[in-house]
């Protein structure tokens, strides 16, 4: 419901009160057709999905222009709610499973969502860079930095070094440990008292 994301984000504006509520009808209708987010889960669409995309609005905090893409956004997530809610900042959603792209542009275009465009393709077609690369449980870390390197714009105008911003769950020992880089985790719990988001964390890595 609205008010689970009214509670974390009291500043909504009309029109990002009116889209969120409306991708939270949209999902449901759209995942009866084609799947994008599991049958078991698209009851907690609001709290495992729209509210968990949102972590990253709390972290990254970005500045009017930041661009950001999007890699392996599924049915658009996090693209689209953290397109919602911010509406200055510029997204790419990109993922090689063209009926979740068309799922997730659907839904934007209803919604009258502009500051987004879509690819369906793999990473390697993505020629552009941006100030972050954001991801949600798409690969092992240490898979998806050397992937998204290049992606990645040299010039910094945010707080946060420009860089790759991921939602993870679970044991991530292995993967961070494998991970040749520096990063930094944060516990999703830190923005959001859900329950659902004691295990969640989110990993940045400076690129």
């Amino acid at each position: 419901m609205i008010e689970t994301i009214e509670k974390y984000f009291t500043t909504l504006t009309d029109k990002q009160r009116e889209q969120l509520e409306a991708i939270g009808r949209l999902y449901p209708e759209w995942n009866e057709k084609i799947n994008v987010i599991s049958r078991k889960d698209i009851g907690n669409l609001w709290v495992n999905h729209i509210l968990h995309s949102l972590a990253l609005v709390k972290f990254i905090d970005p500045t009017a222009g930041t661009r950001m893409l999007d890699m392996g956004t599924g049915g658009g997530f996090p693209g689209i709610p953290m397109a919602i809610m911010l509406p200055e900042c510029r997204f790419h959603l990109i993922d090689r499973i063209g009926k979740k792209v068309r799922v997730a542009k659907e839904i934007a275009d209803a919604i009258g969502l502009e500051n987004v465009t879509f690819q369906h393709g793999d990473i390697g077609e993505c020629h552009d860079r941006y100030d972050f690369v954001v991801s949600r449980a798409v690969m092992r870390l240490d898979a998806l930095v050397p992937l998204v390197r290049r992606n990645v714009a040299k010039e910094n105008h945010n707080r946060l070094h420009n860089g790759l911003v991921c939602l993870k769950g679970g044991d991530l020992k292995d993967e961070l440990e494998a991970t040749k880089a520096a990063w930094v985790d944060e516990d999703v719990a830190v923005y959001f008292n859900e329950p659902y988001f004691e295990t969640k964390k989110i990993i940045y890595v400076p690129l």
